[in-house]
Order: C-alpha cells, then structure tokens, then sequence
C-alpha cells in the first residue's frame, strides 16, 4: 500500500470502531449527533470536499455529489424523525469508501506491470572523460559518442558495441527472462540491462529517438486511446447521473403531493424522502465508471509484462475481433536468414558464380545479399564493381571487372530478354547472366521459425478464421511453405506495393464485424500494417517503423505471441461485457426495488459497494495473462 492508501485504511479502521463504541455508549441528544457527525465527518470529509469542489466548477453530477447528498440527507432525516439513528448514513460513507480503496488496490496490482516496464527509463549514461566516468543526462549525450556500459547498469541508448562482451537482460522488452548475449559489433538497443562485462557502446541515435523513448511514449499514450467501450461508459454516465438526481428529486417530492392534493391523505414526506435517498444511493455509477477502464488498463498491464506492447484499449478491443491474420513470410513466419543451399551453373565454376553474385549484390543490405557474401566468404573489394543498378522486385544489374552481371528473379531474365532454365527446388532462386548469357542460378532458403506451425495451429484455437501469408517469393516456395504450416491461402510473387492492393482486397470480403490484422516484421511492412484493421509488428526491438506503424509491438521474434496477444484482448473484453451486464442488470433491478420501498438503506450499500467490489474484483482477472 501506498501512503494515501494507509492513510485511507486507517481512517476507515477508527471510523468503525467509534460506530462500534458508539452503539455500547448510552448518549443522546446533541452530544449522540455530534459524535455519530464527527465519525461521519472522519470518513467521508474527502467526498464532501469533492463534491464542493464539482459544485463550484459546474460538474455537479458525479458520484460524490450522489453520495453526499444520499448520506447528509439521512443524517437530516434522523434529526427530522428525532430517531438518533444516524447509523446508516455513516455506513453507507464508511463501505463507499472501502470500496474506493479496493479499487485503489486494484489499480495500484494492475499498474505495477507498467511500472515495471517504465522502469527502462534509464537515469543516466556514462560518458568516459580524462580517464574518468562522468555520469551525464542521456538527453545529453550526442551521436557517435562513446559511452560505458557496467555491469546492473541500463543501457541509456541504442548503440554498436565498440568493445567487451556481456549478456543482457531483455525481460522487460520482451517478457522473457533468457539472457542474450552481446559482443563487439553487435547492436544494443536502450532499455536493457547490462549483466555481466563492461560494455564500450558508440550511440547510434538520440535519446529522444531510441528505443527505450519509443515504447515509454506508446505505454504512456495507451491510456488517451479509449474503446467502444470506455467511450459508451462516459457517455452513458453524463447522461444517467443526471437522470437519476432528478428523478430521485421526483420520487421525494411528487408522491406526497398526489397524496395530498389528489388522495386527500396525509403525505409521508419522511418516507418518499428516505426511499429517494436510497434510490440515489443505488444509482451510483462507480461499478462501471471504475470497472471498464480498469478491466483495459489491467489488460494492457498484463500484457506488456508478457512482451505485447498494446496502444490503446480502441486497439485490444479491435484485436478481440480480428477473424483473419495475415501474415508477411519473411522475418515472421521465417527466421529471415537466408543461407546458399544450392548452386547450379551452365559454363562457370560454383566458387566463380557466387563471387560474381555477392560482388553485384555488395550495395544492398537485403537478406538475400547478405547470404550471398556469406556464402562467398571473402572480404568484397568494391572498386571491382561500378554502375550498380537495383530494379525493384527483379534484382541487380551491375559491372564487375567490366563485364555485365545480371542478379535476379526471373522477372529481371525477362526483363533483360535473357533465356534462363526454370529451377523446381525449393527456395529463393537467383538467376545470374554475364555479358547477356545465362551463366545458371543459386538456391537460397529461409529457415522455418521453431514456433511458427504451433503459433498457426493456436490462432485456430483462439477462433481465427482464415489464416493468408503473403510473400514476394516464387510460388513454388510460398506454397511449400504455407503447406508445411498449415496457412489456409497464400499469395506469391508480390511486390511491396501489391501486398497493400491484396490487404485492401481481403478487407473488402470480410464483414463489418470481423477484422483484419496483418503481421510483419516492421521494416518493410509499414504501408500494410497501417492499412489494416489492426496492424501487429513482430520481433520490432529497435525497429523505429515497427513501433511507429503498428498498433500491437511483439517486442520479440516468437510467434506464439501472435496468438497470445489476441487471447489476452478476447479475455479482457469478456470481462468488459460481464461487468457492464452485471453492474446494469443490478443497478436497474435495485432502483425499481428501492423506488417502491422494499430496498432500504442498507440494500442500497449492497447495490453500490458490493457491485462494485464484484466488479473490480472481475476486472483485475485481466492480469492474469500468462497461461492464455
């Protein structure tokens, strides 16, 4: 518990010991009210307070207006009927504010996962200066520069390790508790803590643009994006908490004038008044004002300790409803690393082939080509190449040692008229031409993700529809794939651009209320990602695209959280709608009860109080979220 929360606690603990004191105490008259005003005053000044306060701004109708009217009005009443059972209004203050404590609790159980993962916010970074450390604000430190990383330390920002080796903790980015290790010339992205070595970085990005500032700004923001949901909630308690002031007003005030002026007989002002009381006291709304945000807010907490970072409640509930999950081949399915597994020539040697491909291929940064100079094996001269000309979706076309190399798909054959053989073996296949003339092809292939048949096969149990993968990959390599993991339609042979026309394609076949989530791997998949219903980037650790154009950030490479992710939306607005039914379902149910006089002042603490713990009680289910 916090210090407000002690605080509140001990409030409520001497306010029911002078109720229980007060009842064994034989006093009356002004000394019985003003010890029963005193205790009442002890527990409940903080919402009078509040109420003033609403008052004074023009925002009358909230839920401590409700209550300070229901419980001074039953103080007045017991003066009124000179009972001195002033009692029930200092219990109604007193379970009122247990509730709000436990909804406190709550919210406090709930944030902690969030406060966990804010806690990445590194506090300084080391910069070496005369032989010295200098602890500095990140804020302060400048690209290039060359910071040190010891061990328990956070690493402030993302950087290439210059020098030493260590494992870092990544369990706050990605929910998994497996150390990584890193070594010199690896990247290290802010946020991670340093475990072991002593770690030299050369910062590669502001601190204003790394990593670790990214995905605090997400969570931070999450809250501002609301739901359907949360939107009708404060919608509905504008309109209701109004509603319900005037009409307790009518239910005290109309009843006893039919009486007297229509039925001839004495009013019962105590009666209507009392049952008006009660009425208002019922009407609370806090199951659902406190309930629904605190059941997204537990969701989003829950899941951002598993390594799903979530934007807002409006996305977790969009995701609830996605029916079809359309997922890009490379980097998401595949491990993206592509390894020669094939080379096939016409009048060159193998060795002869590949280092003409990893020659042409040196300028890109692709997969592909890098696998091409792996394979090669030998450090690239780049003078040897001139005139490199990159053709989206075909290839490369370049100069080495003066002749014409041609690197590509079939598309870049056709496109350079060149007669080339069709290849059935499964993988990426790189048909080469030197000087116009087919020289052969390499065979490339991408590794299956572990995890990747076991994530579809769940998505199946979490009540996806259609799975769809797409790929720029020849037909025969998507569909072996696709078959291998069980995806119910895949598209072949496209480019960047086409994949964003099939998304568009897909999203007009569904229903309205059924939506569509693409999965990507962040860097090249931004365009689709936005344009679908819910856009879920994968393995996005330092991916500035990922973060920036998905709505879901996996902040790791398993696909298993795909499925998770969308398991952890569907419990949470399960939860959403159960409290919703319940606390309207009660609430109406007891407000009839009480307006007819069969629910008293103490039903009506059940109806506000007890709804509300049920509910909030309910809402913090959304947490547990690790055996979904």
């Amino acid at each position: 518990m916090n210090k407000k929360q002690k605080k509140m606690l001990a409030r409520i603990i001497i306010s029911a010991v002078m109720l229980i004191v007060l009842h064994f105490i034989p006093v009356t008259g002004i000394a019985e009210f003003v010890l029963y005003f005193a205790t009442y005053l002890i527990i409940g000044y903080d919402i009078l307070k509040k109420a003033g306060k609403g008052i004074l701004n023009r925002q009358i109708f909230d839920e401590n207006f409700l209550m300070s009217v229901a419980t001074l009005g039953a103080f007045i009443l017991a003066i009124y009927e000179q009972s001195g059972d002033y009692v029930e209004g200092i219990a109604v203050m007193l379970f009122y504010q247990i509730g709000e404590l436990f909804q406190s609790y709550a919210v406090g159980k709930s944030r902690k996962n969030i406060s966990a993962l804010m806690d990445i916010r590194p506090d300084y970074a080391n910069l070496e200066r005369d032989g010295k450390l200098q602890k500095v604000d990140p804020d302060e430190v400048e690209i290039g520069s060359i910071i040190v990383v010891q061990p328990g330390e956070k690493v402030p920002l993302d950087g290439i390790i210059k020098e030493g080796t260590s494992t870092l903790n990544t369990s706050a980015l990605t929910g998994e508790s497996m150390p990584r290790d890193a070594r010199e010339g690896d990247e290290i992205i802010s946020g991670c803590i340093n475990m072991t070595g002593v770690l030299k970085v050369q910062t590669t990005k502001e601190f204003g643009e790394s990593t670790v500032s990214k995905i605090l700004e997400l969570v931070e923001n999450s809250s501002s994006r609301k739901s359907k949901s949360e939107d009708f909630i404060s919608k509905f308690a504008k309109i209701y908490t109004p509603a319900v002031c005037y009409s307790a007003l009518a239910l005290a005030i109309l009843p006893p004038l039919v009486q007297m002026i229509f039925l001839n007989v004495p009013a019962q002002w105590d009666v209507w008044v009392y049952r008006a009381l009660t009425f208002l006291v019922i009407s609370c709304p806090c199951a659902l004002v406190i309930s629904i945000p605190l059941s997204f807010f537990a969701g989003i907490g829950g899941a951002s300790k598993e390594g799903v970072l979530i934007k807002g409640s409006n996305y977790l509930e969009t995701l609830s409803r996605a029916k079809y999950v359309v997922f890009d081949k490379t980097g998401t399915l595949t491990q993206g690393v592509f390894e020669v597994s094939g080379v096939h020539h016409n009048e060159i040697e193998n060795e002869k082939l590949l280092e003409y491909a990893a020659l042409a291929e040196c300028a890109s940064s692709h997969p592909i080509s890098k696998s091409l100079q792996k394979a090669y094996g030998k450090e690239i001269d780049r003078n040897r190449v001139t005139d490199i000309e990159e053709i989206s979706g075909h290839g490369i076309v370049a100069k080495v040692d003066g002749e014409t190399v041609a690197a590509g798909n079939s598309k870049l054959m056709k496109k350079l008229n060149i007669p080339y053989q069709d290849c059935h073996s499964v993988g990426t296949i790189i048909h080469m031409a030197i000087n116009g003339t087919y020289a052969g092809h390499i065979v490339i292939s991408d590794i299956i993700k572990l995890h990747s048949k076991e994530a579809v096969r769940e998505l199946k149990h979490a009540g996806v529809e259609k799975t769809v993968m797409l790929t720029g990959d020849a037909k025969s390599v998507a569909d072996q794939v696709a078959a291998s993991l069980g995806i119910d339609e895949v598209y072949s042979d496209l480019l960047p651009a086409d994949k964003v026309t099939k998304v568009e394609e897909l999203l007009n076949l569904k229903q309205d209320s059924e939506k569509l989530a693409f999965v990507g791997d962040g860097i090249n998949d931004a365009p689709v990602l936005t344009r679908a219903d819910i856009g879920i980037a994968m393995g996005a650790m330092g991916s500035d695209a990922a973060i920036e154009a998905a709505d879901v950030v996996l902040m790791d490479d398993d696909p298993m959280k795909i499925a998770k992710a969308i398991k952890i939306s569907r419990k949470c607005i399960r939860i959403v709608y159960q409290n919703i039914t319940l606390a309207l379902v009660i609430k109406f149910a007891c407000l009839g009860l009480g307006a007819i006089g069969i629910a008293n002042m103490w039903f009506a603490i059940f109806a506000d109080v007890g709804v509300m713990i049920i509910a909030v009680l309910n809402a913090i289910r959304a947490l547990r979220v690790h055996n979904l």
